[in-house]
């Protein structure tokens, strides 16, 4: 009986012990910091896996301070990155890539709104009920002599 007594007490030393050890900390981890002054001189795109800081967040909790490169490249500091494959567009407004041609937030130039029933069509907002050149939607032209009539060319 006294044995087995001692045995539950090995036991449970073994598992506080495993618990002790780990909840400290073993090693010092690195994560990218967004100071881009030092070392990043040819390029305009900043790289993460150049710079590292000595800051050590444990625990399920630190993908929350990993910042992604959305977060630290925006294209009023970076144009090219609107030009890069699967950006929304061409053009920088407001520290977003849109396409001024077919945004219909930006459509022509920065900061120009469509109407509520209006598209924006080749940088153009218009109506797509009415307008004969992009009737229903963007180039879709109705044939000489008929209308366009709730985005439905020769309706009647």
């Amino acid at each position: 009986m006294r044995s087995l007594k001692l045995f539950f007490l090995l036991v449970l030393l073994a598992a506080f012990a495993a618990i002790a050890l780990s909840t400290t900390p073993s090693e010092e981890e690195s994560f990218v910091d967004d100071n881009d002054d030092a070392t990043e001189e040819t390029s305009d795109i900043p790289w993460q896996e150049s710079k590292e800081t000595k800051s050590s967040l444990r625990g399920t909790m630190r993908f929350l301070a990993h910042k992604t490169r959305a977060s630290v490249m925006t294209c009023d500091k970076y144009p090219r990155v609107c030009r890069a494959k699967g950006s929304p567009g061409p053009d920088c407004c407001k520290k977003k890539c849109v396409n001024v041609r077919t945004d219909k937030l930006n459509c022509g130039k920065c900061g120009k709104k469509c109407k509520y029933p209006e598209i924006c069509c080749k940088g153009v907002c218009v109506n797509p009920m009415s307008n004969k050149k992009h009737c229903g939607g963007c180039n879709n032209k109705c044939k000489k002599g008929s209308a366009c009539v709730y985005g439905m060319c020769s309706y009647a």
